[in-house]
């Protein structure tokens, strides 16, 4: 049985299931292990984590500890009510509508950004007005419809990831601002910082960038100085702002001052600061990487509101679980009454009531004709269902984004 236990109730003999956190937050070769000494226990304290998940079929147990179902459980009621009180970003255009013109925009940041970050890495400057007019146009389309572009954002090459993963934590970080009532010039220079808070990792060796498995202890502390690179690329280029720079510094350090590189905790990481941390997590945790699965954005999104008692900022995770939406637009679900579904539109009054469009019946096994369902109208209305899980597309075999 899978049980979530506090840090300071481990025991040599526990069989770590889980060490609840990003990848990018602890420094061990595996996420699962067998506990045999008091020093892998201080490890784990000292990473900043504070609650893990332990195997009791394989470890010792603790007798009065929740199942991993009974926080699933707690942690989805907690959110499900939460949804049902915020309302989403109003879109300007339908999601379908704006996909065209999002797939140019999204190929032209990942041309700018690629080429951009492969002149670091051949020890040139950054030449800001490069990527100024793709963050205006990712702008743009983040404020026609930002369900549209962030769809797009969760395909990517695993080759390409560093490229992509830059291109993606910029979009969010512009529709993260937008959806908190900023000013256009502060959206587009947190959208620059997003752009370009990985910039440091060109200074990192490829062989550890690119290593398809875990990182070693050495290989972890040397892929941590890409923050201080990116701070130090950023200071010496022209035209960049105190904002940008702040996305960039910041989106490794936690609310309860377990980040590095400068250990800042709560209020002393900038507000910029602390959305970056949550953006950044929650694409890492949606990418597939070569040692990585890609979680369901629903599943990310519970694990980031989990860890939010700690490493984030509670109230700008549930800001952020606004602006995506809990079930966000290329998510396929299954609905109350058998069918499959993607969701193609956030309710502005209930996340948990997007529209969908409905296109297979799982009752019995084959495609139906393409309808749209309002899930917040009633039945006889264009609504009367209501969403019981999210679903894998590859389990299925399809491509989300086809239904948009």
């Amino acid at each position: 049985m899978i049980k979530r236990i506090d840090i300071d109730e481990l025991k040599v003999g526990m069989f770590v299931h889980d060490l609840n956190c990003d990848w990018m937050s602890h420094p061990f070769l595996r996420n699962r292990f067998l506990l045999k000494h008091d020093e892998e226990i201080r490890k784990i304290a000292d990473a900043g984590i504070h609650e893990v998940y332990i195997d009791t079929s394989k470890g010792l147990d603790m007798v009065n500890a929740p199942t991993l179902n009974e926080v699933k459980s707690q942690l989805e009621s907690e959110i499900l009510d939460m949804a049902q009180h915020h309302s989403a970003p109003p879109a300007r255009v339908e999601a379908h509508v704006e996909l065209g013109q999002a797939r140019s925009i999204h190929r032209e940041a990942h041309k700018i950004i690629h080429e951009m970050l492969q002149d670091v890495r051949l020890g040139k400057q950054v030449e800001l007005e490069k990527i100024n007019p793709s963050v205006e146009r990712i702008t743009n389309s983040i404020l026609r419809n930002n369900g549209a572009l962030l769809s797009l954002c969760r395909i990517k090459n695993k080759d390409d990831y560093t490229f992509l993963h830059s291109v993606s934590v910029g979009a969010l970080m512009v529709s993260f601002c937008h959806s908190l009532g900023m000013s256009r010039e502060q959206i587009q220079q947190a959208g620059i910082g997003g752009m370009l808070h990985d910039i440091g990792k060109m200074k990192v060796p490829d062989a550890i960038l690119n290593k398809p498995g875990r990182l070693t202890e050495n290989e972890f502390e040397q892929i941590k100085c890409h923050v201080v690179e990116s701070k130090r690329i950023l200071h010496a280029t022209a035209g960049i702002t105190e904002t940008s720079i702040q996305v960039a510094a910041q989106h490794h350090e936690r609310h309860d001052g377990s980040g590095y590189p400068e250990g800042l905790r709560g209020e002393a990481i900038s507000q910029l600061g602390q959305m970056a941390a949550i953006v950044d997590v929650y694409d890492a945790l949606t990418s597939e990487r070569c040692y990585h699965k890609g979680m369901p954005p629903t599943d990310a999104l519970r694990k980031i509101y989990e860890w939010s008692k700690f490493h984030f900022n509670p109230e700008l995770v549930q800001a952020f679980m606004r602006t995506t939406g809990i079930y966000p637009v290329g998510t396929l679900v299954r609905l109350e009454s058998g069918r499959l579904g993607v969701v193609v539109e956030q309710n502005e009054k209930n996340l948990i009531a997007p529209l969908v469009k409905v296109f297979f019946s799982c009752n019995s096994n084959s495609p139906i004709m393409p309808e749209l369902v309002d899930l917040s109208r009633g039945l006889g209305f264009g609504g009367g269902d209501r969403i019981l899980r999210h679903e894998s597309p590859e389990k299925w075999k399809l491509d989300p984004l086809r239904y948009l």
